[in-house]
Parts: C-alpha cells; structure tokens; sequence
C-alpha cells in the first residue's frame, strides 16, 4: 500500500517538479552569496541554514526529476551536464560541511562549490532560455492537499540538513564552526589568499611606506604606534583564525581629518594591487591598520608590510597590502557588495 502510494505520487511529476527546481537553484545561488556576505552571528546562522536547507531540498527532489527524465525522448549533453554539475556542487558543499576547507591542498570545497554554482547559473540561463512556457497558475496549484505536500518537502529537506549536521557533530567538525559555516584553523596557519585576479606582491617591510591622509607612514611608524586587537579573521574560502593583531586604529590615524571634513562620506582603504573597500565613517574606531599577527610580523601572502583589520567584516574586507588610506566623498552603502577586481 505504501509502494502504491508513493509511486502514484512519483507519476504525478512534471511541470510543478521543473519549477521546483528552478526554485531551489535560484534560491540556493541568492543565500548562498547573502551567506558570503554576512558576518553577524544571528544573520550569518540565519543565511547559512537556508542556503543549506535550499540546497539539500535539490536531494529530495531529485526522484521526481528522475520520472520526469525518463519521459522524455532523449537526455541532451545540457542536461546531463547541468545534472553533472548539480552533483558537484552539492557534494562539494557537504564535504565543506563534514571536512572543512582543507587548507593547502589547492582548490577548498567551498571554492569547488561556488565554481559550480556559477556554471550551473550558465546552464539554467541557456536551459529556461530554451525551454520556458509561460502557463497561467492552475487552480490545483494553491490547493491545500498541494500545500501540505509542499509542506513535507520542506519538512523533508529541514531533516536532511539537520542530518547532514548532526554527522558533522558527531565527526566533530560541526561544533567548532561559526555561524557563518567557516571551520577553525591556528593562526600561524593563515593561508596566503586573493580576491579573484590580485597576486601576492613582494614589498620591503623597511621602505614601504603607506599614506594616510596626508600623512606618508612607514612600517617602524605603525608599530611604535600599535597595539593588541583580538580579532576573528573569517575567510569565504571556509576557514577562520582568531588572533591577535598589532595595529593602529583608523580614528587615531585619520580623526582630526575626518572631524574637519565637510564633504566625506567613506573613508576608503585600497591595496598596492588597486583592490579597494570603503567603509562609513562611524566605523573608524574598529578599523585597523595591522602590522603584526600574534607578536610576530606580517607574511607576505597574508598582507605584509601593512593589512587592514576589520572586526565583524568577512575576510574580504581586511585589505591587505594597504598603500593608501584617505577619506572619499563615496558613500560606502553604494558600493558593489563583493569587488569586481
């Protein structure tokens, strides 16, 4: 009796399991970019598990599409692709989840899921491109008894998460993560990283000057200048270091400028690469220019002579090799949420 039912309900897939899917993708690729972005604990939480539960629903639905599949004539190169790639991306986030980031071994999951997740967004274009129909809404699709399979879906996909979780925690690996997903690493481990086409420049520590304001500083400045700041380093590539920085406070460094400023609105810090971030002026008492991490000197591949320290921003945010400081009249809530560069 079960069997029946359950193979009844497998015939009925169709143009409501597409959309599903649709759904599902979309909904996975939105959270999964709010999850980058977001660094508080309560939101960082909030956008990890829906980009998780959104994900995993794709598992749940995966026996309809299979009936839906098997009807039609042929499977295309694109779909069994698409499939392909669907698969990648999932298991590659799971991985993320259970083993974290593997830093050292080349490419971390996270950064294989992220791939996928922009190859699958080429794959849907060109696919709805191609196959989409507009239909008005049908009458049975508000139904209650549709509701309430809805309902079980979603129920469904919430308790392949929490499994998914509930491994990760008897493995270990969930219960040190952050809210954000990212797992911890020992701060002498803190990996060399780029954003997107940056490379890591050679500087000499005992020339390098960074200009703040007006004011041209060097190295030997900064650090007779510094002091202790506890700060989390958490790092879209999957991983999150607490340390303690040596660094300079940007108010001390730029609030006599700031408070005479008619026409400021950010102050923005751009790296010897052109890399730059802005931030709102009311941030510069928890924004840092840092030249040690954990007593000793910075690394080159982790931001030498002089990085920035942001508390309470993702590991995007902490320019690293930071050769200007200076106040902009560009408001810092109008910039691009992640650099194009």
């Amino acid at each position: 009796m079960a069997l029946t039912r359950v193979s009844r309900v497998l015939r009925r897939a169709g143009r409501r399991t597409n959309l599903g899917l649709l759904l599902l993708l979309v909904g996975s690729f939105a959270t999964g970019w709010v999850a980058f972005a977001t660094a508080g604990p309560v939101s960082a939480r909030v956008a990890a598990v829906a980009h998780g539960v959104l994900g995993l629903g794709l598992v749940v639905l995966t026996p309809w599409k299979v009936v839906v599949a098997r009807r039609a004539p042929r499977l295309t190169p694109a779909s069994l692709g698409l499939a392909a790639v669907v698969v990648v991306c999932l298991v590659a986030g799971v991985v993320e989840v259970l083993v974290g980031p593997g830093v050292g071994a080349g490419l971390t999951p996270i950064q294989v899921h992220v791939g996928a997740a922009f190859v699958i967004v080429a794959f849907l274009v060109e696919h709805v491109s191609r196959h989409w129909r507009p239909r008005l809404a049908r009458k049975g699709d508000l139904s209650r008894r549709r509701l309430l399979r809805t309902a079980a879906f979603g129920a469904g996909a919430g308790v392949t998460f929490l499994a998914v979780e509930g491994v990760g925690r008897v493995g270990g690996t969930a219960v040190a993560r952050a809210a954000t997903g990212s797992h911890p690493i020992p701060a002498a481990d803190i990996p060399a990283t780029t954003w997107l086409l940056d490379r890591v420049p050679t500087l000499d520590r005992a020339t390098f000057r960074v200009q703040v304001g007006p004011a041209s500083l060097s190295v030997a400045d900064l650090d007779a200048r510094g002091r202790a700041v506890p700060a989390r380093l958490d790092c879209t590539t999957g991983w999150y270091a607490d340390a303690v920085w040596t660094g300079v406070p940007l108010d001390e460094l730029l609030g006599v400028e700031a408070d005479a400023s008619t026409d400021a609105r950010s102050v923005r810090v751009t790296s010897v690469t052109g890399y730059h971030r802005h931030f709102p002026l009311d941030a510069l008492p928890r924004l840092f220019l840092a030249t040690r991490v954990e007593g000793s000197p910075l690394a080159t591949g982790t931001g030498a002579p002089v990085r920035l320290v942001a508390p309470g921003h993702r590991g995007f945010w902490w320019v690293k090799w930071v050769a200007s400081v200076e106040l902009s009249a560009y408001p810092a809530s109008v910039q691009l949420p992640f650099p194009p560069q």
